[in-house]
C-alpha cells in the first residue's frame, strides 16, 4: 500500500471514528532492562562518555527491541504510530558526541517503523501509519539558560531549523505523518515547520503535519508562556492536519486545556497525555481502566479525534483506550470558510463541517 493510499484510508477512518495512537517508548524500553553493552552494541564499544539512556541509539544497536515495542502497540489497537526518533537530532544527539551519526538514527528508526507497520497491516488486513516523531531538542529559542544573561541562546533559529531539516529529510522516506511534539517552546516548534515547508519546496512532496504541545504544570501555559489557545494560533499556519497536547500532565489535569483547543482549531484535535503524574520515585501509578475511565469521557463529549498515551503508558493502557472509545463519534472539525488543510498527494480540501 502507498503512503497516498494508507493516508487516504486513515483519512476515511478519522471521519468515522476516533483513531488510536501508541503509548510511550521509554516505559517499554526500560522494562527490557538494558545495560550499557544493549546502547552500545558491537559498533560503538567503549565510546568516550557512557551511552545508556540514548534511547534512540537502540535503532542501531538493538532494532529488534524497538520493531517489537512497536508490534506490541499495533497489537492493542494502534491505527499508527511513532518512530523511535524523538532526539533523532544533530542538536540532541551532542549530549553523546553522536551529532554525525543523528541522520543515520533517524532514518533507520523511520525505515523499522515502516517495516513493522508493513508487515502488521498485511497480517491485520488494516491500514497503519507511521508518523515521524520530532521531539523538542534540549535547547530552547524563546528563553537564556543563563539567568544573568536574559539575551543568551545556545542555538540559533537556523541552527535548529537545519537539524530539524536534516531529520526530517532521513525520515521522509518511510513516515505517512511528521509530528512535531512536545513542544515547550513555540519558536522551537516554528523552526521544526520552517524545515518541514522547506523540505517539502525542496523535494516536491508534502507530507501532513500534526502539532502536538506541552502544558508544562498548573499555569496552564507552555514553558514559553503561551495557553492552548495561543498555541494554536501561532502554529496554524502549518495547516496542520491534527493538533492537540501531549506529556506532563495526567488525562485528570489536561482535560481542561484539550477542551480549550478543540473549541479553536479548525482541525483535527490530538491528545496523548501521560498515566498520570509521576511518584516520588518517578513511576506512573495510573492503571489502564483508570485512564481509559477518563480519555471515554473525553471522546463521549465530543473533543478529540485521535488518542494515545505518553509517559507511563503501555500497550495495556492503549488497548484500554481503544476499547473504551470503540463506536464513539470524533470530534466534528469546524468549517470555517477559506481555511484549507494539507493533505500529501492530494490538492489542499476544504474541511467537512
Amino acid at each position: 500500500m502507498s503512503r497516498i493510499e494508507r493516508l487516504a484510508a486513515l483519512e476515511a477512518e478519522v471521519s468515522k471514528r476516533v483513531l488510536i495512537l501508541d503509548g510511550a517508548m521509554g516505559t517499554q524500553i526500560q522494562g527490557f532492562g538494558l545495560d550499557e553493552a544493549d546502547f552500545e552494541g558491537d559498533r560503538f564499544k567503549g565510546w568516550e562518555i557512557p551511552l545508556k539512556g540514548n534511547n534512540d541509539l537502540l535503532n542501531l544497536t538493538r532494532p529488534d527491541i524497538i520493531k517489537a515495542i512497536h508490534r506490541r502497540y499495533i497489537d492493542a489497537g494502534a491505527d499508527f504510530f511513532e518512530t523511535n526518533t524523538f532526539s533523532a537530532t544533530t542538536i540532541a544527539m551532542a549530549d553523546y558526541k553522536m551529532e554525525a551519526l543523528a541522520d543515520e538514527i533517524a532514518e533507520e528508526g523511520a525505515r523499522l517503523a515502516r517495516e513493522a507497520a508493513d508487515e502488521a497491516s498485511v497480517e491485520l488486513g488494516r491500514p497503519i501509519g507511521v508518523l515521524g516523531a520530532i521531539g523538542p531538542t534540549n535547547k530552547t529559542l524563546s528563553l537564556s539558560p543563563n539567568v544573568n544573561d536574559p539575551g543568551f541562546r545556545e542555538v540559533t533559529f537556523d541552527d535548529v531549523r537545519n537539524a530539524y531539516y536534516a531529520q526530517a529529510k532521513a525520515m521522509q522516506p518511510y513516515i505517512d505523518f511528521y509530528l512535531i511534539e512536545t513542544v515547550f517552546d513555540t519558536l522551537n516548534a516554528k523552526a521544526a515547520i520552517k524545515a518541514l515547508l522547506d523540505l517539502e519546496a525542496d523535494t516536491g512532496e508534502a507530507i501532513p503535519i500534526i502539532i502536538s504541545g506541552t502544558i508544562t504544570d498548573a499555569s496552564g501555559r507552555t514553558l514559553s508562556g503561551q495557553t492552548a489557545e495561543a498555541f494554536w494560533n501561532s502554529v496554524r499556519h502549518a495547516r496542520p492536519w491534527a493538533i492537540g497536547l501531549n506529556c506532563a500532565l495526567g488525562a485528570d489535569l489536561m482535560r481542561q486545556h484539550v477542551a480549550a483547543i478543540s473549541r479553536v482549531a479548525d482541525t483535527r484535535v490530538i491528545a496523548y497525555p501521560n498515566a498520570g503524574l509521576p511518584n516520588e520515585f518517578g513511576e506512573y501509578d495510573e492503571t489502564p481502566a483508570q485512564t481509559a475511565v477518563h480519555l471515554e469521557e473525553w471522546s463521549s463529549s465530543g473533543l478529540v479525534n485521535i488518542l494515545g498515551g505518553c509517559c507511563g503508558t503501555t500497550p495495556e493502557h492503549i488497548a484500554a483506550i481503544a476499547g473504551a472509545v470503540q463506536g464513539k463519534t470524533p470530534r466534528a472539525v469546524p468549517h470555517f470558510s477559506g481555511h484549507k488543510m494539507r493533505l500529501s498527494g492530494l490538492e489542499p480540501f476544504e474541511l467537512a463541517g
